[in-house]
């Protein structure tokens, strides 16, 4: 889960929790078919994009989801395609459920996560100085 990743030139470790809402905060993503399609849409995309899916819990008026992403995509990139891909496909099964055009409001919630907190990241790099002045 939190190990690293690598491509030709570079080592990663970049993981995204979203989370988004249906128009109008909706519950229709309580209905089990709705569920899966959700579901499998997104197992999908993950492998066309090359992301792993951490975690990932539909409730009936959200979903939370958690990957982990290739640094060519911005958290932005994948959240569209993700929330495109889902509401099509939601919107062609299930017509009642598109509200004014659209299936999902466009705000969403990101957050960044890792193995090791911002504060170690700082210390660790506060302390770069401090080695170079040792072994200089």
């Amino acid at each position: 889960m939190n190990t690293y990743k690598s491509t030709r030139h570079a080592k990663f470790l970049i993981n995204y929790h979203f989370i988004w809402i249906p128009k109008y905060r909706k519950d229709f993503l309580k209905d089990p078919e709705v569920k899966k399609t959700v579901e499998d849409t997104i197992k999908e995309l993950s492998k066309a994009y090359k992301f792993d899916i951490l975690a990932l819990e539909i409730m009936p008026d959200h979903i939370h989801l958690f990957i982990s992403a290739l640094p060519r995509y911005s958290p932005s990139q994948l959240i569209n395609v993700i929330k495109g891909a889902t509401g099509r496909k939601i919107g062609q099964k299930f017509p009642q459920y598109k509200q004014k055009g659209s299936v999902w409001t466009r705000a969403y919630f990101v957050a960044t996560a890792g193995n090791v907190s911002s504060e170690t990241i700082k210390k660790y790099i506060e302390a770069q100085w401090k080695k170079v002045e040792e072994d200089g």
